[in-house]
């Protein structure tokens, strides 16, 4: 009987952690907001226990803040964790997009069309969480083509930091359709089979991130931590 308890709260702890997850990375739940374990544990319909593993779960990924005897809070964006991350990420994705260009079908470069056609959709619509959805899969998809999805699975732990500038970037006038530009430019490099051009689309595309960064700031001056300048984000 033990184990099957066990099993539960291990199951719910997996599912509160999936969800508060998603609703501090899409920005539902805003950085530096204050997060009510009991609350969520009634929502939920569980102890608190299961929400309190969650809670630990996020805390280790730096996404919740637990500050004693103040509360548990969404954790601010960090921008001294930006300029890492980005650089990370850089490798690996050119890495990605160099494979791409080797290996890629032309099943795969359709694949590639179709997915930039709906980014481009969504972003006419307004749509920041389509757009976001396209997003993901457009970068999904190269490490895939690669024959090296792996790649995306270590992308994804190391953007975890950027993930939340990244969708505060999104509502910026001219944002979106830069992306699908940048994106096209990748992809016509694939299909060209130009992996030089396509490394340097990609890197561009994801340097660009950086550029917003003033912007962003004076927007939502509560959602960061870290006193560090454009200047210091630029020279990483």
């Amino acid at each position: 009987m033990s184990d099957r308890n066990g099993a539960r709260a291990g199951t719910a702890s997996a599912l509160i952690h999936g969800q508060l997850r998603e609703e501090i990375l899409s920005l539902r739940r805003a950085p530096g907001s204050q997060l009510n374990e009991r609350d969520i544990a009634l929502h939920h319909g569980v102890s608190r226990t299961p929400v309190r593993e969650a809670v630990l779960r996020l805390a280790e990924e730096g996404l919740i803040d637990i500050v004693s005897k103040s509360g548990t809070y969404v954790s601010r964006i960090s921008l001294k964790a930006l300029p890492e991350a980005l650089v990370i990420r850089k490798v690996l994705e050119v890495f990605a997009v160099r494979q791409a260009v080797l290996n890629a079908t032309e099943s795969q470069i359709l694949e590639l069309r179709a997915i930039v056609a709906l980014q481009h959709e969504a972003g006419q619509a307004g749509d920041t969480d389509a757009f976001h959805r396209a997003d993901e899969a457009f970068h999904e998809t190269i490490a895939i083509a690669g024959r090296h999805p792996s790649v995306w699975g270590l992308v994804k732990q190391v953007k975890l930091q950027v993930e939340r500038y990244r969708r505060l970037t999104l509502p910026l006038a001219g944002r979106m359709p830069l992306v699908v530009s940048e994106h096209r430019a990748v992809l016509d490099c694939i299909a060209a089979r130009d992996a030089d051009g396509a490394a340097d689309c990609l890197a561009r595309h994801i340097d660009g991130l950086k550029l917003n960064l003033d912007d962003i700031r004076r927007i939502n001056p509560d959602y960061f931590q870290e006193d560090v300048t454009r200047a210091d984000l630029l020279s990483a």
